[in-house]
């Protein structure tokens, strides 16, 4: 399985310190690495084949902390679909006017939706299938921009469609908001005052979150697995979707 990370903040924020915990991951996860950051309404996207850990892309990134208050990255463990760089997540697409980036960790068994022309793969995984689908029915739910309640709750409807054809855990994004879902390993934690020290899971690394932070500063960190191991992370429920916005899990009825 691939593995995902995800960040949503009422502030830009890099993603350095968790990405450096988080490629460690490529050793087991070789088949490509990418990531995205949203810019207001633009987006930096950067993917590769190649694993995170010798990727010169990764290396970049990790080397230049872009902020940013939506930020989605993707290492790959390939299931369907070549080795190749139109496999590689984060996929990309427009709607209503703004873009919108996904990421999947799974595999869905015998899943052919129907798409139009507005909605069709580059590639041939099962992934951005999905992304397709999921772009070609929110377009048909609503006629423009909706608000992003009403954004989770046509999500709502449609996740278990693609869910039925197996493991869809994903992150969302159109940099207003992000949403997440697990069918299986999604966990997620929200920064806030007091910040104090984080200690990497997979690295000898530790960061004094007080002394790189303001006491206004909100952060939720979505992660297939922890990837800290003095802080509280929060298990998604099967089946569970949360939207984040602004460094937290919205309320939802």
């Amino acid at each position: 399985m691939c593995q995902l990370l995800g960040l949503n903040a009422n502030t830009p924020t890099d993603l350095v310190f968790s990405l450096t915990g988080f490629s460690t991951r490529a050793e087991e996860h070789k088949d490509g690495f990418g990531i995205a950051f949203f810019e207001q309404r633009g987006v930096r996207l950067f993917v590769d084949p190649a694993s995170a850990i010798g990727s010169p892309v990764a290396d970049m990134v990790r080397r230049y902390p872009i902020r940013s208050d939506n930020i989605i990255s993707h290492i790959r463990k390939a299931t369907q679909g070549t080795v190749s760089l139109e496999n590689t997540h984060p996929f990309i697409r427009e709607l209503w006017g703004r873009y919108w980036v996904f990421a999947h960790n799974g595999n869905l068994v015998d899943y052919a939706p129907r798409l139009h022309a507005s909605f069709r793969p580059v590639g041939d995984t099962d992934s951005e299938r999905a992304f397709c689908w999921l772009m070609q029915e929110l377009a048909k739910a609503h006629a423009s921009v909706p608000t992003i309640e009403e954004l989770t709750m046509t999500l709502r409807e449609l996740v278990p469609q693609a869910a039925a054809h197996g493991t869809f855990n994903f992150l969302l994004s159109n940099g207003q908001a992000l949403w997440a879902h697990a069918t299986t390993h999604l966990h997620y934690l929200v920064r806030t005052q007091p910040f104090g020290q984080a200690q990497l899971q997979d690295e000898d690394l530790s960061i004094n979150f007080a002394e790189q932070t303001r006491p206004s500063d909100c952060v939720a960190v979505i992660a297939t697995e922890p990837l800290t191991s003095n802080e509280a992370w929060t298990a998604f429920k099967p089946s569970e979707l949360k939207v984040f916005v602004s460094g937290a899990p919205l309320p939802l009825s």
